[in-house]
């Protein structure tokens, strides 16, 4: 590991490794209106997220004022209808606190669609320019976070793609940056496993208990995380289906449990737990992979590595996505999508140390500039719904010192 990184320092310490225009659309009125925006910027640092409804929701305000501080992000242009319960004034309060230009846009003020537009295009160029002129620093592997998820998984997710970004975790833990793995839905059979790699016995008994909770969870809804295409794939059970999701965490000790916008206190593994707190009201805890990529934003993660069996094609706005394939067939019919072959392992072209080792380099590439599969093909998937969480507990986080 060379641990030589370059990154774009912010005013809270942190440093990005890509430096993004944020266009922001606060309900899904403004949606066309960013849309619009983004699109003559094709090919360029301006990425478009947003969340769609119209009611408040602390989640959903929390996860934009992460998102829009997220180290990655240089400037941010909100976008309004104007009578959305969305507390517009807030979140730009929070992106001017944390340094970084900010401008919000109100369509029913700012004489309608065209002339938002128009506005709107205006600033994002002013901002292209400024940012361009930004110069990086030294950057080190343990200023790093880096998220893991799986989709699309099939029977080999867990012998080659999930182990390998276990290998990958283990040297990065070492070298003192934090990694999260998700999610506790997927990980049904592997709580007593997990509460064995637990910093304390207190942490251990809140791993159990965010399993357990995940179980209640989709018992009540009357349907699990095992898909039909899971099944389709040669996985039997959420049971085996959840070996392979655990695998991909390592070996390294569990520092903690965090909540969707937690920022780890430390370096370290961390789970997410992804599965809202309270009676259950919000149908399935994510509406697609894309959705647990976010939540890995918002809680800080440079970058996502999303391990594929069967394939999947997204992307995502503000952080890079370094897709894992598992499975060698996949990786030939998708080569174009896919940044790693995991399936070689399956060919005996390569050991599971091999493209851990591969996947750790690709982290560094990545977080140097290098553009990922994803990047390249201009994929920038986003989603925010509703959610409800409260916080972590004190024996879920390590002590800062």
């Amino acid at each position: 590991m060379s641990g030589q990184l370059r990154g774009y320092p912010r005013p809270d310490g942190r440093k990005g490794i890509r430096n993004v225009v944020a266009v922001a659309y606060l309900v899904e009125c403004a949606h066309h209106v960013g849309r619009e925006i983004v699109a003559e910027f094709r090919g360029e640092a301006v990425h478009l997220i947003g969340f769609p409804g119209c009611f408040p929701n602390i989640y959903a305000q929390d996860m934009m004022e992460k998102l829009a501080t997220h180290p990655n992000v240089g400037a941010v242009l909100l976008l309004s209808l104007g009578c959305e319960s969305f507390n517009k004034y807030q979140l730009s309060e929070v992106v001017a606190a944390s340094g970084r230009p900010v401008h919000t846009l109100t369509i029913q003020n700012d004489g309608g669609t065209r002339r938002t537009i128009e506005q709107g295009r205006a600033w994002v160029e002013e901002q292209l320019v400024a940012l361009r002129r930004a110069e990086t620093v030294p950057m080190a592997l343990d200023e790093l976070v880096i998220g893991t998820v799986c989709g699309g998984s099939d029977g080999t997710s867990g012998i080659t793609g999930n182990p390998a970004v276990g290998r990958a975790f283990d040297m990065l833990v070492e070298a003192g940056a934090t990694c999260i793995f998700e999610e506790t839905g997927e990980l049904i059979g592997c709580e007593d496993i997990m509460a064995d790699r637990a910093a304390t016995p207190e942490l251990a008994a809140e791993l159990r208990a965010s399993v357990a909770k995940a179980a209640t969870y989709y018992a009540t809804l009357g349907y699990g995380s095992f898909a039909p295409g899971n099944a389709d794939g040669g996985l039997s059970t959420i049971e085996e289906k959840s070996m392979g999701a655990y695998a991909k965490s390592g070996s390294s000790q569990i520092s903690g449990i965090i909540k969707p916008g937690t920022l780890p206190p430390k370096g370290g593994l961390y789970l997410m737990d992804v599965v809202p707190d309270g009676e259950v009201r919000f149908g399935f805890p994510n509406i697609s992979d894309n959705a647990e990529i976010v939540e890995m934003m918002a809680s800080g993660c440079h970058m996502t590595l999303f391990v594929t069996g069967r394939g999947s094609v997204v992307g995502s706005a503000l952080s890079p996505v370094v897709k894992v394939c598992a499975n060698p067939d996949t990786y030939r019919k998708l080569e174009d999508d896919m940044d790693v072959d995991a399936g070689r392992i399956l060919e005996g072209r390569a050991s599971l140390d091999d493209v851990g080792a591969e996947i750790l380099g690709l982290i560094e590439a990545v977080a140097s500039g290098e553009e990922t599969k994803s990047e390249q093909l201009g994929h920038r998937e986003f989603i925010l719904t509703y959610k409800s969480f409260e916080p972590a507990g004190p024996a879920c986080l390590p002590s800062r010192g």
